[in-house]
């Protein structure tokens, strides 16, 4: 496994199996606690089974206690869910549900909805229902369903609806990872082009991420002081070797020297001629063999 070196715990995955509460004479909410549960169930499995972490572990998923049919549950889940360092939501069900009294109301949760498409009981109304609730608290979600009609007992989950899960899924685990970490910017604006300026307001508001910013005279200062991983410098050196194409690069006709470390590049700046000032000046590049 990859050695650790993110700053924080990875996000955790809760799934929210949320039911008709209703019970009396006909027990509408004990007919579907089973499938309910099973569909949690599945999620959870395809995500641990698909999903991994930057450093290559599969990703934590967490289910709630209980079926969710009232308030008190939702409360329940949520504080579970806080416990767990869940920032990732799925809300799963296969049924009606009491949509204001169910959804995960949590702000700072990504939150995706799958609702089941069965052959009785849809989930496609209440997917509709609370994904409208959503959009009027201003909570965004993301919204799944199945394109073909399931038996009521099918436990299975449909390729395209999987595809849709992994999608969000994977998505969430790397805003949620990045979330509160720090976008570093080497160098700044090159030759007056606009893209290569830094939006520190969609980074901090849309990310939730910090900006900071270093000159590119660092890495040379790292190169030189051997401020780096010697280790992964060899192993990502020996790749290059094996793999990289050595010789005459015809895109930019430069000329591709074998990167061994015995071997280091040398630049010098000149400045154009008849100028008295360097306001201009070419990089010039030679290969010398290390003393």
């Amino acid at each position: 496994m990859a050695e650790r070196r993110l700053v924080g715990s990875y996000p955790v995955i809760g799934i929210r199996p949320t039911i008709d509460g209703r019970r009396g004479a006909l027990d509408v909410r004990g007919s579907l606690e089973e499938q309910t549960m099973n569909m949690a169930k599945s999620a959870a499995k395809l995500f641990e089974e698909n999903l991994r972490y930057s450093n290559g572990e599969p990703v934590k998923v967490v289910i709630a206690d209980t079926t969710i049919g009232r308030v008190g549950e939702s409360a329940a889940c949520a504080d579970k869910f806080r416990r767990e360092g869940v920032d990732i939501t799925v809300t799963v069900t296969p049924c009606w549900c009491y949509g204001a009294e169910t959804m995960d109301m949590d702000p700072q949760t990504i939150k995706a909805v799958w609702g089941f498409n069965g052959t009785e009981r849809p989930g496609a109304v209440y997917l509709a229902s609370v994904l409208a609730t959503h959009a009027q608290k201003g909570l965004p979600a993301f919204g799944i369903y199945g394109h073909d009609v399931q038996e009521a007992d099918d436990t299975s989950i449909p390729e395209d609806v999987k595809e849709k899960l992994l999608r969000f899924g994977r998505a969430a685990v790397a805003a949620a990872s990045m979330r509160g970490k720090s976008y570093l910017q080497i160098g700044s604006v090159t030759m007056g082009i606009g893209g290569s300026i830094i939006d520190s307001d969609f980074i901090e508001s849309y990310l939730g991420m910090r900006v900071e910013s270093v000159d590119e005279v660092e890495i040379i200062r790292r190169m030189t002081e051997g401020i780096y991983d010697h280790e992964e410098f060899e192993k990502a050196l020996k790749w290059a070797k094996e793999t990289c194409k050595i010789g005459w690069d015809k895109t930019t006709g430069m000329f591709r020297l074998d990167a061994s470390s015995k071997y280091a590049a040398y630049f010098v700046a000149e400045a154009a001629e008849d100028e008295t000032v360097f306001t201009d000046f070419v990089l010039k590049g030679t290969v010398k063999e290390r003393e």
